[in-house]
């Protein structure tokens, strides 16, 4: 599987939602995408609820949330040694 650049899906605008990360170009939040994935929901019925969804979209909301897990485990090894 190739690897998805997060950074050309996902963005963060204190205009939009308060910041929080969305989809570029929709209000579609990454935590919304991460929760209706964690219902049990498949790609496809996330977009067909979205329909401005992609695939690609939905697997970068996913690589970016990897992305932040990584970052908080570095953080925390640096913390503890």
């Amino acid at each position: 599987m190739v690897e998805i650049d997060w950074r050309k899906h996902i963005h963060s605008d204190p205009g939009i939602l308060g910041g929080k990360p969305v989809v570029r170009g929709t209000r579609i939040s990454v935590e919304l995408v991460l929760e209706y994935l964690s219902e049990g929901a498949s790609h496809a019925e996330v977009i067909d609820g979205y329909p401005s969804l992609t695939e690609a979209d939905i697997r970068a909301a996913i690589a970016f949330s990897n992305h932040l897990m990584m970052k908080e485990a570095d953080s925390a090894r640096r913390e503890a040694a």
